[in-house]
């Protein structure tokens, strides 16, 4: 079960490794080299949102990045088997991203959510803009009426997802991210100061400029890419969809105590 109340470093990290949000994760490691080959070879389902060109055609140079940003064995023959994800890079990362929620707080930012992993990761962002938010931030309402054509843009407890027959849709898209942004411009309303979120939605952000920033799978290489390249600031390591939601409870108060925001998760 969860550990209760706020962990200290040592707790979160035997937390992550214990229910393999890091560790020993559930992502096998022909999955992960699969994903990074078709990075590679240029399929944009795995771009995730952003602008690759012709910059990671190698999937040993993706695969260098992951063993440095997450911790996935770096051993180009190892094929088949367990793979990892570095728990102290997971914490490592979290500390980053707690000083610009930091920022965020202080500057009374303009903070949009989202995920494109809502099984997983929907609760972890909503704690997060439910702590900003009585910090003072304005958490993005993004414009009504946005769809792409696999389905509707939608906002539940401040975090935009994509849903598609009444039920909330995993995507790797960066579509509805550019469907909000160009929604806000349409309107005349200002841009988020700060983009929380994951897949296509913090990708497709970050390539438009915007401060963006968020969580990965060790087989979503793409923002990792990015953050090496500075158009995503943060990205957190981690499994997102372990077996329950609650396993992230922990590690989403250690962020919000980490960022001086005292809202409960």
């Amino acid at each position: 079960m969860p550990i209760p109340g706020t962990p200290s470093r040592a707790e979160l990290v035997d937390h992550l490794v214990r229910t393999r949000i890091a560790g020993d994760v559930a992502t096998p490691r022909e999955n992960n080299l699969n994903h990074y080959r078709r990075l590679a070879n240029g399929e944009r389902n795995w771009w995730l949102g952003l602008e690759l060109g012709d910059r990671w055609r190698d999937e040993q140079d993706v695969l260098a990045v992951m063993a440095e940003k997450a911790g996935v064995n770096d051993d180009p023959e190892y094929r088949y088997g367990q793979d990892t994800i570095d728990p102290e890079l997971t914490v490592d990362a979290l500390d980053r991203l707690a000083g610009r929620l930091r920022k965020a707080a202080e500057g009374q930012q303009r903070v949009l959510f989202a995920t494109g992993h809502p099984g997983g990761l929907l609760d972890v962002h909503r704690a997060t803009a439910a702590a900003l938010r009585a910090a003072g931030c304005e958490i993005v309402v993004i414009p009504d009426g946005l769809q792409t054509e696999e389905g509707y843009v939608m906002q539940f407890a401040d975090v935009a997802v994509l849903e598609h027959g009444a039920t909330l849709w995993h995507t790797h898209s960066g579509e509805p991210m550019r469907a909000i942004l160009t929604g806000l411009e349409r309107e005349g309303r200002p841009l988020p100061d700060l983009v929380v979120a994951d897949h296509g939605w913090a990708g497709y952000a970050g390539q438009a400029g915007l401060d963006s920033v968020g969580y990965a799978d060790s087989n979503d290489p793409a923002l990792f890419l990015a953050e090496s390249e500075g158009v995503l600031q943060v990205v957190v390591p981690l499994d997102d969809h372990v077996p329950s939601p609650r396993y992230y409870d922990p590690m989403t108060a250690y962020l919000l105590a980490e960022a001086g925001l005292t809202q409960a998760v």
